[in-house]
């Protein structure tokens, strides 16, 4: 073994790694670590890799249907369309980078979760945002905003990828600690999936993509760690993407994988060469080798240890078979791309490492993607609840002009259009989405069949930050509510679970409870979990983010023709309340918005309710009874209505009338959990409510929908508004940033 140094209590912390870690390194090897040893467990051991302070927690999550082809533990989960087809789909996060350098923060993240798609054998379909940021009251969040969303725009319109959907949440909490999720979802034959094992001993192992340079390195422990106020000195382990590479990786991979020249394949994202080449053979149960004078470079005197730990973008390591490797090295050369044998899989169980002819790590795979520390973190309860979570409703000041009280809701950063953001999106590009961002969710065509895909990523942070629990159970609830309001049966989710500091038992209690939370929604709903990601550490000088768990749902739509959107479509339609109006109003946007107050417990979840709920909306929309469908959520009711006026083209207004023993503004601007908004036919009407009856779904016909203008009444109000004013209320943003 080279690389002899002096291993220091500083140059162990430098790395992350404690003490009783580092003991436990001694153990494993026997003897001191090489630096590049050091660094290798310093990756694969930090909490973006090893996810050493959640794993106990995520047991969980139910993970297993009739319809799941693959759960976790894998690059992304998979479930069945039909008899021949599979989604294939992932969240991610890329937090820590977005704040340092949002444009190529953002980009790259996009660019990793497409190649834990592609991975798989399946071309990627369409993507989703999940964003949050401070509020655009300074300089520093709209740079961050602005950054984040160019770069999510130029690297999937030049790779070629929709981004058909998603949500944007503004709060304080996030003014230093932006959140950038993104969901992609692909399609494959089910004959064709392809896992991440480095198979058959003798196998040579390739390297393909990019040359590797010094960029990203330390980029997952960067993730695993606060930042303090040297933020700005982190620009270098952010990595640089480059989507017209991707483009190019994808097409030849997928070329490979339909050629059957893959054993086994792995994106070399976070940890970069030594996550992959690790985990690859600890899943197979073989070992690797590799000799780093054959991996291709970009910068001169590459050390083994940056070369092991650089997170350049755009690289993949393939398994194939042994006396194949010349004709897959073959197809990624007729595409552009490197390709290079760089070493073989063993029988030894260990990966082994060589550069400039000697061996500079030799450390059992086993310790490195399956042995690794595990923590039982303990967690209390945090003392801001008790006063937080008191509410007197009674004492909420009553608003004189609910007319103007709407339009300022409306007007507000978190509900208002963000066609600003989407706008810069290619949302058309491969001409399969059939429902463009605005509405609940987002459906896309499935080519040569007649099912469709629903998606939708859903979390409201306040409700997590009063309860973490009830919100990890609303934002499951919610994704698929939405799913469902497009006409499909909510399947199967994959999430992104964002917290704080793990180490401080307040915030490890918030991450507990929301698992908790989305696991009994996830097992009541039957959408089991599939995959995910957990995003610690989302903290800066002290101060986190709030819970922040993030659900991406995915639905089958048996007949893409029968999808819905939320908007109000024809003159004389009927529109019906699905569910009882309870005026709930703690957490609620109203509150927060208007009268400046983050306080109260969320609205409850019911899922044996809501599981009906997605039944019913499912069986009307194929049964083509409804035109539209839109739930109530941020806002209340008289936002969603208003909301269903709002289309862009041929838009239509209603007549409302609202007669329920609830204060006006809580009646107005609650956020009750399971109402949904319905349209149909006045000649549908029966057999629509006959529907909705043998389901128990409460029901009630609430208006009709008239050209012109909305009007609301109830007991004692009246509210009317143009479509104009509508209009011009929800475009607030958009006229501030277009």
């Amino acid at each position: 073994m080279q690389e002899k140094i002096k291993i220091t209590p500083e140059l162990i912390k430098e790395h992350g790694l404690t003490q009783e870690e580092y003991q436990l390194i001694l153990k494993i090897l026997g003897r001191e670590p090489t630096l590049t040893e050091l660094g290798i467990f310093s990756v694969m051991w930090s909490e973006h890799c090893s996810y050493k302070s959640s794993k106990i927690h995520l047991k969980k999550f139910p993970t297993e249907a009739p319809w799941v082809i693959q759960g976790p533990g894998e690059n992304a989960g998979v479930i069945e369309i039909d008899e021949n087809l599979a989604a294939v789909f992932k969240m991610e996060s890329h937090n820590h980078p977005s704040y340092i350098e949002p444009f190529q923060g953002a980009a790259t993240g996009v660019g990793g979760i497409l190649r834990d798609i592609f991975t798989m054998g399946a071309r990627p379909v369409a993507s989703l945002d999940s964003l949050r940021f401070g509020p655009l009251d300074s300089p520093l969040n709209e740079y961050i905003m602005n950054g984040v969303v160019s770069g999510i725009a130029w690297y999937g319109n030049c790779v070629g990828v929709p981004t058909v959907g998603g949500e944007t949440f503004f709060a304080e909490c996030y003014r230093h600690n932006p959140l950038v999720n993104v969901f992609n979802l692909g399609i494959t034959r089910k004959d064709k999936i392809f896992k991440a094992k480095a198979s058959g001993v003798g196998n040579p192992v390739v390297y393909v993509g990019s040359k590797t340079g010094r960029d990203g390195i330390h980029g997952a422990t960067m993730a695993s760690d606060e930042f303090k106020e040297d933020a700005e000195q982190k620009k270098p382990n952010v990595q640089v993407g480059d989507p017209f590479t991707e483009k190019l990786l994808m097409e030849a991979c997928l070329e490979a994988m339909d050629k059957g020249l893959v054993v086994g394949i792995q994106d070399m994202g976070a940890a970069g060469l030594t996550c992959s080449s690790s985990e690859m053979a600890a899943k197979a149960g073989t070992g690797i080798e590799i000799d780093l004078d054959r991996v291709p470079q970009r910068e001169e005197n590459m050390s083994a240890y940056e070369i092991m730990l650089s997170e350049s973008q755009e690289r993949m390591l393939i398994v194939t078979e042994k006396g194949k490797e010349e004709e897959l090295i073959k197809v990624f050369k007729k595409w552009g791309i490197d390709a290079v044998a760089i070493g073989r899989v063993t029988d030894d169980g260990m990966l082994i490492v060589k550069h400039k002819g000697k061996v500079v790590a030799k450390i059992p795979v086993k310790y490195l993607a399956e042995k690794t520390p595990v923590y039982n973190r303990p967690y209390r309860k945090p003392d801001y609840l008790d006063e937080v979570n008191e509410l007197d409703p009674e004492n909420i000041p009553t608003r004189p002009n609910l007319k103007e009280t709407l339009l300022k809701l409306l007007s507000s950063p978190n509900i208002a259009s963000k066609r600003f953001i989407y706008r810069q999106y290619d949302h058309m590009v491969q001409i399969n989405t059939v429902v463009l961002p605005g509405s609940d969710a987002a459906v896309i065509r499935i080519k040569g069949s007649k099912k469709g895909v629903v998606i939708s990523c859903d979390c409201n942070p306040r409700y997590c930050y009063l309860d973490p629990e009830e919100g990890g159970k609303q934002a499951v609830a919610e994704a698929a509510r939405n799913v469902a309001c497009a006409g499909a049966m909510p399947r199967a989710i994959t999430d992104c679970l964002n917290f704080g500091n793990p180490e401080k038992p307040e915030v490890m209690w918030q991450f507990v409870k929301a698992v908790e939370g989305i696991a009994e929604a996830c097992r009541i709903l039957e959408t089991p979990v599939t995959g995910g990601n957990v995003s610690f550490y989302n903290e800066t000088l002290g101060k986190g983010v709030w819970p922040t768990p993030t659900v991406g749902m995915v639905g089958i739509l048996d007949d893409v023709t029968c999808c819905l959107d939320q908007f109000f479509k024809d003159e004389g339609d009927i529109i019906l309340l699905l569910g009882k109006p309870q005026g709930h109003i703690g957490g609620s946007e109203y509150l927060h918005y208007i009268h400046g107050e983050v306080k109260g417990s969320p609205p409850p979840v019911d899922l044996k309710y809501e599981k009906r709920l997605f039944k019913a909306l499912y069986q009307l929309a194929h049964k083509k009874l409804i035109k539209s469908a839109h739930d109530v959520s941020l806002g209340g009711l008289a936002v969603a209505i208003a909301k269903c006026c709002a289309k862009d083209s041929n838009p239509m207004g209603a007549v409302v009338e609202l007669s329920c023993n609830i204060r006006s503004d809580f009646l107005l601007f609650g956020e009750d959990q399971g109402l949904v908004i319905i349209t149909t036919d006045e000649d549908r009407l029966s057999e629509t409510q006959k529907l909705l009856k043998e389901l128990d779904i409460p029901n009630k016909v609430i208006g009709q929908t008239q050209k012109g203008e909305l009007t609301i009444k109830g007991t004692n109000f009246t509210i009317t508004l143009s479509i104009e004013e509508i209009g011009e209320a929800l475009n607030k943003l958009n006229f501030a940033y277009m």
